[in-house]
């Protein structure tokens, strides 16, 4: 068995042909419509819409966004060797409770199928047992308000007996009332017992009354909006005692976790300040950051490389592009959220080949228990 290092993509998406058909249904977003090409008489194209009043009328959609052998030629074209794959947003959040509930079952056994169907690695780490997959998956969770707990309880069950799902995505809802509903605290424990990875991804952003009148595109919402929603999400459940509650919960935060590392001293500073926060909590709010999991989805060494984030050592940052998302523009044929990502890891002041190895494989390996 070859001792060469893997590449393992930890933020990449799919709409497996189930959701496509059924967004396709869909007359509001979310939704996926077909409309003529400009300037191209007679062409269409299929465009796909999450948010209302998304500009340009949301964005071209095709295979790269389910199809599975179009999936293992990004990763080939990359050089990716194993890719943990999760539904994109919005999941499930818009549906009713029964809705929700059997789409979820539908689709993980959906995704079981995407991934156990992939082939194997031609090569893997020096003892690292049974074959590895190229594909793996995060499931989804029936989620949404007035959702019954038992449900959520339920699919995560059938999430654990599904051999290469490793983990559930998350958005920042929950059961309509956030991350830190006490009603979700059976559904964390059940997470944590099973021992799977919640990667927490954005979907709102912040109310777009904070972006002002002039068309800045999706530029704010997506490069502020979405960061600073998983900021106080994370933070809520902080606050709220979870890490305490379950200290073995393994949580990811898209995006190399928004804001957090950059104001958790302030953070920490205010619950100090705070008698009745400060006395719900066990830790620093410092603390607290060591216990999750990160993104390299950075897009820059400075940020990487960030004091907060280095603090936290290399064992706690992963490699992730966000594909389908963002595609080449003109002039290249490489995904710069594949380029620019690796360049920001290779880039970051102090780490050695070994960190560098541990952000690109082999954390994953760890935490998703793929070896």
């Amino acid at each position: 068995m070859s001792t060469r290092k893997l590449l393992v993509d930890v933020h990449t998406h799919v709409y497996l042909p189930r959701y496509a058909s059924f967004l396709r249904a869909r007359a509001v977003a979310p939704k996926i419509f077909s409309r003529p090409v400009p300037g191209e008489p007679g062409a269409r194209e299929d465009r796909l819409v999450i948010l209302d009043n998304e500009p340009s009328g949301g964005r071209p959609i095709g295979p790269q966004y389910w199809d599975r052998p179009e999936k293992l030629a990004f990763m080939d074209k990359h050089g990716i060797d194993v890719s943990v794959v999760s539904s994109a947003n919005p999941w499930l959040d818009f549906l009713s409770a029964p809705e929700a509930n059997t789409l979820a079952k539908e689709l993980n056994d959906d995704l079981e199928g995407f991934c156990s169907s992939s082939p194997e690695l031609d090569s893997a780490p020096s003892g690292s047992g049974p074959s590895i997959k190229r594909l793996y998956g995060l499931g989804l969770l029936p989620l949404v308000p007035e959702a019954s707990p038992s449900d959520v309880l339920k699919t995560i069950t059938q999430i654990s007996s599904l051999p290469h799902l490793k983990g559930v995505i998350m958005g920042t809802q929950g059961l309509g009332r956030g991350l830190d509903d006490e009603e979700l605290e059976p559904v964390w424990g059940e997470i944590e017992r099973n021992g799977l990875v919640v990667f927490l991804h954005p979907h709102y952003g912040v109310p777009s009354s904070m972006w002002g009148e002039r068309d800045n595109g999706h530029v704010l919402p997506l490069a502020l909006g979405f960061p600073f929603e998983t900021t106080i999400a994370i933070t809520r459940m902080i606050l709220a005692g979870v890490l305490d509650k379950f200290p073995s919960l393994k949580i990811m935060l898209a995006h190399s976790g928004g804001a957090l590392p950059a104001l958790s001293s302030r953070l920490a500073s205010c619950i100090d300040h705070d008698p009745v926060v400060a006395s719900r909590l066990k830790h620093n709010a410092r603390y607290y950051l060591g216990q999750l999991y990160f993104d390299a989805v950075a897009y820059g060494s400075e940020e990487l490389g960030f004091g907060k984030l280095r603090a936290l050592g290399s064992s706690r940052m992963l490699f992730g592009t966000d594909h389908p998302f963002f595609p080449p523009l003109k002039g290249t044929d490489k995904w710069r959220s594949v380029t620019e990502n690796l360049a920001a890891i290779n880039g970051v002041a102090g780490w050695g080949d070994k960190e560098r190895e541990a952000v690109c494989g082999g954390n994953a390996l760890r935490i998703f228990n793929l070896a």
